[in-house]
């Protein structure tokens, strides 16, 4: 049974659809992306799954488990991080985290320790006095204690400097490495990169892409300038290049699978300032969000696209 299942899942507010039709199967062991600008429906998609929210239609399902009928089961084998995390500042950080590993039937007080001290984090102090980074990490260390089958992150590392965003980061892989599944949200691509099996991007409350990040790595693109025609490319593995012309000579091509035919074919051709470079996913996510925008409200890229290393 997979760990997270829908058909036609939808939500509606009235003639709003902040999801529409989203059919996902997540597998076990992975760590799934979520992506997209903001209000494109990952929060809807994760309440729905959460059981927060009731579907307009469509249905889903987490280990098995109606997300409707049975939501109070289906939340014991999840830890979710939300995007707005809030704290009560009256209490210790020690004591936080003592009082969620209790409420959690899967917690371990133990175990969000032992997180809490890969982050460097003073338990001692009182939470209303703790900063903003400080604060993500005492949420990150509280979900990361209970090992549950399924883990929801949203926006994990904000707010976190570099060094423990790679220590977020190096935990979210050793949770893979123990078999969990892991949904993981953020606007820091690089991250998405680093960490992720497959990413969906939602556009307007739709699924418009789904893509293994395997598939995305073999991907190169070829840029140049061509000072005459050229010769069409002919053999096997024809069928992995495409082609695109542009202004004054300028071709891009787009090479999928083993470069090294390409690049024979490559040499024939008279083609100067030669560059060559990975499919990165800024480039699917920019081809995807700005190429089917509308022109008078979305033909920028979303301010709230990050493309950095973590």
């Amino acid at each position: 049974m997979p760990p997270v299942e829908t058909f036609g899942l939808t939500k509606r507010f009235g003639a709003f659809h902040a999801l529409r039709d989203c059919t996902l199967r997540v597998e076990a062991g992975e760590v799934f992306g979520l992506l997209g600008p903001n209000g494109a429906g990952k929060t809807t998609l994760v309440r729905l799954l959460l059981g927060f929210m009731r579907p307009s239609s469509g249905w889903a399902r987490v280990g098995g488990l109606d997300v409707v009928e049975q939501s109070v089961d289906v939340r014991r084998q999840v830890a979710y991080l939300p995007g707005d995390a809030r704290l009560p500042g009256h209490m210790r950080a020690r004591g936080l985290l003592a009082f969620f590993a209790g409420m959690h039937p899967a917690g371990s007080l133990e175990r969000s320790l032992k997180v809490a001290e890969r982050m460097e984090l003073d338990l001692s102090r009182r939470i209303a006095f703790m900063s903003t980074g400080m604060r993500q990490k005492l949420a990150l260390a509280a979900v990361l204690g209970p090992r549950t089958p399924l883990l929801i992150l949203d926006e994990p590392t904000a707010n976190l400097d570099p060094t423990v965003r790679g220590e977020v980061l190096q935990m979210v892989a050793e949770a893979r490495g123990e078999g969990r599944t892991v949904i993981f949200s953020s606007h820091v691509l690089s991250e998405i990169e680093e960490v992720c099996d497959r990413v969906m991007l939602l556009r307007r409350g739709q699924l418009v892409l789904d893509q293994r990040l395997s598939e995305l790595r073999d991907r190169h693109l070829i840029r140049g300038v061509a000072r005459g025609p050229l010769a069409p490319a002919v053999g096997p593995w024809s069928d992995s290049v495409s082609i695109e012309r542009g202004e004054q000579g300028r071709v891009t091509i787009d090479v999928s699978g083993d470069l090294l035919p390409a690049l024979r074919w490559l040499v024939e051709q008279n083609i100067e300032q030669v560059r060559i470079e990975p499919v990165r996913l800024k480039t699917i996510y920019q081809g995807v969000h700005v190429g089917t925008a509308d022109r008078s409200t979305e033909s920028r890229p979303s301010s709230d696209l990050v493309d950095e290393e973590a």
